[in-house]
Order: structure tokens, then sequence, then C-alpha cells
């Protein structure tokens, strides 16, 4: 019953790789209808009086045919008392999946940072599982998306390369219905096993197959899913899809990309970047810092870093930094240096091993990055859009040093253009300016830092969270449809409307 991969003239490959899809699912459909009558067969031929032993159990017999299928639960099966608990009005905890990759440290921040906003605001009102289904549940490439994205951003010409040659909608259309039609059983085999009440997506690649499973099954109504963007201002084409109930965006122009891309004004809400609660909430005093930190409580800070990874020209900024920031007329240092070197334990060793003229703290993989950036009096990094967020919120001026091209291209005059800091690749000219700003240009570091603190929104992650509660809660009707209309799998025959994935 398979359909032939010959497509008619006047027919695109997309369509026929999801009609080849549906024959596909149509015929397990069947199989699972004739294994329902030959069960029903066997009873009836039990009641009717046939003798212990004789002959072959029906569900043996199913079995010898076709082999064990899963799929013979229901794929939304409600735990044992939900539906009487419900009818007694007794609310049972929502299941909210979130969907993430670790390509970039910025996804799971995300995730988690959403993860932790329900806990607080909601308690045991929602079950919150972060998940990386293309990981877990899907074969190559999207399973190996994590170790290929590391490989491409060391090589960043590649990177490059493929993030433009995906950008046009015909191109990513194509791949995403031809992996689709490899792994969305295994999708859904992924999604069956939460069962979520929401899915949220902080990944471009995490809507498309996961919103086709759901079409399949009919759950468009009972579940609420949102898409997180996690960039700040250049975003994938990918990451926009007409099928979202809701899309966050950190920024107007990122949802001004989201209009273009078809989604409607309803769609879409501006936020802000999704910041974890212990950083965007702290309340935190500079000069308690710098003694809990043991920094000199009088000499300005800057804060160096190079993200988890401890990549860019740290080195030579670090040192540039020591020569800068020591006065030689009055012999004693204007500034203090931290730098961050993540998981880079050779760049922690080498700096470690350098003699010093001003006081300087190397750290390694940080978890409390709200002190040493409260500690601190600017910032000096890549363009990743967590750390400026993070930086915004603490009121920092940011020197960007490096951005990945592609997705951090826009970060750069985000950050420029709205005053909260400059761009620059040079590690000497970075040293000379953070020189000035701790001298004769302090009043400009004091602009930029009232500039960073108007571009902030430290309460995006509870904008976020409320909001998709309230989506739920209007979709409450909804999603509590009979269980008898969403246990039995759905699959529209090879003569239906192809599902539209972007």
């Amino acid at each position: 019953m398979a359909a032939s991969m010959a497509s008619p003239r006047g027919r695109s490959i997309r369509e026929t790789v999801l009609e080849t899809v549906a024959a596909y699912h149509q015929q397990q459909r069947m199989r699972r209808k004739l294994r329902k009558s030959l069960s029903y067969a066997g009873e009836l031929s039990s009641a009717g009086g046939r003798t212990r032993g004789e002959g072959t159990s029906s569900s043996a017999m199913s079995t010898s045919l076709y082999g064990p299928e899963e799929d013979d639960e229901p794929f939304w099966e409600e735990e044992e008392g939900t539906v009487e608990l419900e009818q007694l009005g007794a609310n049972r905890a929502k299941n909210v999946l979130i969907l993430m990759s670790d390509t970039g440290g910025g996804h799971r921040a995300s995730a988690e940072a959403i993860k932790d906003a329900f806990r607080i605001e909601f308690g045991d009102e929602y079950r919150v599982f972060v998940k990386d289904l293309c990981k877990d549940h899907a074969g190559w490439p999207l399973n190996n998306m994590e170790s290929s994205y590391k490989f491409m951003v060391k090589h960043v010409q590649l990177w490059k390369v493929a993030f433009h040659s995906t950008s046009p909608r015909w191109v990513h259309s194509f791949y995403l219905a031809a992996l689709a039609s490899f792994y969305a059983k295994k999708v859904e085999a992924g999604l069956k096993k939460y069962k979520p009440d929401i899915i949220i997506s902080v990944h471009p690649l995490m809507q498309h197959i996961p919103l086709w499973v759901l079409k399949w099954q009919g759950l468009q109504n009972r579940v609420v899913f949102v898409t997180v963007i996690t960039d700040l201002n250049t975003c994938h084409p990918t990451w926009f899809h007409a099928g979202v109930n809701r899309c966050y965006c950190p920024s107007e122009e990122v949802a001004n990309r989201a209009a273009l891309d078809d989604l409607k004004p309803s769609q879409i809400r501006v936020f802000g970047l999704p910041i974890r609660p212990t950083f965007c909430r702290a309340v935190l005093v500079k000069d308690d810092l710098r003694k809990e930190l043991e920094l000199d409580p009088e000499l300005p800070a800057v804060l160096l870093m190079g993200g988890g990874e401890g990549m860019g020209p740290v080195k030579k900024t670090a040192r540039a930094l020591g020569e800068s920031l020591f006065d030689k007329e009055l012999g004693k240092p204007i500034g203090q240096l931290i730098v961050i070197c993540g998981r880079n334990k050779t760049l922690s060793s080498s700096l470690q091993a350098l003699e010093w003229k001003i006081p300087v703290k190397i750290r390694g993989f940080e978890t409390q990055m709200e002190k040493w950036m409260g500690a601190c009096d600017c910032i000096i990094t890549k363009a990743g859009p967590g750390t400026i967020a993070e930086a915004l919120i603490r009121g920092l001026p940011i020197i960007l040093n490096d951005f990945i091209p592609g997705q951090e291209v826009g970060n750069v005059p985000y950050v420029v253009d709205n005053g909260a800091g400059v761009f620059s690749k040079s590690p000497k000219e970075t040293a000379k300016l953070v020189a000035c700003w701790f001298g004769p240009d302090s009043e400009e570091l004091k602009r930029m830092s009232e500039n960073a603190l108007k571009l902030a929104q430290p309460e995006a992650v509870f904008d976020i969270v409320r909001d998709i509660h309230d989506l739920s809660q209007e979709q409450g009707v909804k999603s509590q449809i009979s269980g008898s209309l969403t246990s039995s799998f759905y699959m529209p025959s090879p003569e239906a409307t192809p599902i539209q994935l972007i």
C-alpha cells in the first residue's frame, strides 16, 4: 500500500514526501483495525464454547501475523482516575514539555529559566520537563545536532554557509518534510511518553515535526504549542511557524520578522529574552558583593568573558587590560579585572601563570554570574543573546568583541544602536576604551549603564509563563476533549490535502 516516490507532472517533491508518509501511516492504521477485528473474532469463538488449548489464541495469531505493536495503547492515554477527578472538579497537574537542543548554551538556559518560572509562579500546578526529543528519539542528523553545531561554529565559515543556504523557505520546507518522513513516528513516541498539555519550543527545529504529529492526532485544540525565540535580533526563518498558539519574541525587530513570515498579530508577543529568575530578581548591593567575592572595594572592575567554552580573544584582551589599567606615572592600578574562562582549563592555567600589575581574578565555569556581573562596572563578551540580556539587567555597558555569523550578527547593532555598548574586535582598542571609561570618560560609562537598564526586560520569563498559563486556561474546554476522540490514532488518507509544515 506504500505510495510510489515517482511524482506526477506538476507535483512538488514536498507533496510527494508528505503523501508517502501519509500512505505509510494509513497502512499502520489498517493493520491495527485488522488486529482488533481478529481479536474480536477470537473472543466470539471463545464465547461460543471453544475448548481450552484448542488452536491458537487471537492475540498470539495477531502477534504472529504482524509482530508487537506499541501503537495499540491510546496516544494520549489519561492517567487512571483523571476523568473522574475532573468531573468532580479536581485539578490535575498539567504537563509542560520544553523542547530544546544543546546547540549553544542559550537554548538550555532559556528552557531552565522557563521551568523555574513555572515553579515560582504556579507551584505544583504544572509538571515541567526539559527534553531534547530529537537527540533521544530521532536518528541522524537530528540526533547529532549538538556536535555538528559545535564543529561548524569552530569553523565559522561552515556555519555561515549552513545558516544562509537553509534560510529560503523552499529549502527548509523540503529538508524538514524529508526529516519528518523518517522520524515523525519516533518523535511521536517521545511525545506520547510525556503526554504534554503544553509544548514550548526554544529551538528553531523543534516546531515542525511535533506540530505535524499533533495534527495527525487531531490534538491541535487540546495541546497549547508556543515558541520562545532565543535570538535577540537576527533569526533563522525556521523559528517561525504559523501553526503555533504564540510566538514570544525578545525584541520588536524579531516581531517584525515574525509578521513577515505570516504570523498573525494575535500570535505574536514581545516580552524579552527569558532569563533565570535567580538572576533577574536578585537584589544585589555592589559593595556587599565585592566584599563577598574578595574584590578591591575601591577600584572599578571589568568582567571579561569567553562563554561557557572560554572562546575568543580572551587571553590577548586580558593581557592588554593588564597593561592599560595600570597607571605608570602614578605606579598604581586604575581598575581591576575578572576573567571567566568557562570550561577552558588551558586558558585558566595560562592566565594564572602570568604576572599581573593589577588585581586579577581568574575563574572557571560559574553558576552565579549575577554576583560577578553585579560586582563589576562593564563587561567584555561575544555577542551571545543570553549574556547580553543578563548584562542589560545588571546595567553593565557592553563591549562586544566577536559574534557567530548568522544568528548573532544582529545582536551587535541591537546593543550599539541603543547606546548600551560598543563593538571592537581589537584587544588593544578594547583595553584603551576600558581605561578611558575608568578615567576621563566616566560620564560616558554612566550614560551607557542607564541605556542598558532602559533596554533590559527582567520580567520577560514571568510574562511568558503567565501568558502561557492564560492560554492554557482559555483552551480549558478544548483541552478536555473526550478521550474517545483523542485516544485513537487519526491519520488522513493519502488523497487528503498534504499537511502544511511551514
